[in-house]
């Protein structure tokens, strides 16, 4: 936004507006687009789970940011990867719908269409859409939580099921968790787990700095999702693969358990 108004691309009421330009309330915002630019496209390759004409999800990879002011983000790699939607409110270019972390990877929504965009954001207002992610934590956990924790000053709900607990030498015993957040807060999952004293695995950010999992990453995967089709309203369920480092940390660290402990 800065850098449009900076540009003279940002007008109020026709006229261009200016940093301590003030916005009150039934005023004309407009942005002037260049057509004749095109937009930077990342050759990346990204795993597409699901496309359509007016939307697609994407599988993630852990490692790379959705959008912001760097070149190397999924929002410039999706025209690489998406078909242009030939429907009359196409965007220019695909855009994500929701954010994931940097190092969280799993499955993002992706609208082609003003009107996908519209409906699918309305979705996530109205907490209409269901996510389920795969999370290893720190510790035993020994039954299932419903945490509400206020995160920002705002209300952050989160769910959770154990999957399996598995013993460790370093970390004394490991927890995969089927989580499943009602609302969407920044790092809400991460910020959750470690409030009840179990940070997820290779969380610098929230977790204890002695215990981390050098050079694995976060082991936190958005997996399934649950939404209306922005179009159809069909329901559309989609389920991916957990990441393989998963699994085999669970196996690699009950495996050096039993070894030491036989």
């Amino acid at each position: 936004m800065k850098k449009a108004i900076k540009k003279g691309l940002i007008l109020i009421n026709g006229t261009t507006a200016k940093t301590a330009t003030w916005i009150y309330q039934n005023q004309v915002i407009e942005l002037i687009e260049n057509s004749s630019k095109k937009p930077k496209v990342y050759k990346f390759n990204l795993d597409v789970v699901f496309e359509d004409d007016f939307m697609a999800v994407i599988n993630k990879p852990a490692g790379i940011t959705v959008s912001g002011n760097t070149f190397k983000t999924v929002a410039n790699a999706l025209a690489f990867n998406l078909n242009k939607s030939s429907q009359q409110d196409a965007l220019e270019i695909p855009t994500p719908i929701h954010r994931l972390d940097n190092q969280t990877s799993g499955i993002l929504l992706i609208a082609k269409t003003k009107t996908a965009q519209v409906e699918l954001g309305k979705q996530f207002a109205n907490q209409t859409i269901q996510k389920i992610y795969c999370a290893i934590t720190i510790g035993k956990i020994i039954e299932n939580q419903h945490i509400t924790l206020n995160i920002d000053e705002k209300l952050a709900e989160t769910s959770f099921e154990i999957v399996k607990v598995v013993k460790s030498l370093k970390f004394n015993e490991l927890t995969c968790l089927k989580v499943s957040p009602k609302t969407g807060r920044t790092h809400q999952i991460r910020i959750h787990l470690a409030s009840i004293g179990h940070p997820i695995l290779g969380d610098k950010l929230y977790g204890d700095k002695k215990n981390l999992y050098k050079g694995k990453g976060l082991f936190l995967c958005a997996s399934e999702i649950s939404f209306s089709h922005p179009k159809t309203l069909k329901t559309i369920h989609l389920k991916i693969e957990i990441p393989h480092k998963f699994k085999s940390v669970l196996i690699r660290e009950r495996r050096r358990w039993k070894t030491y402990n036989n």
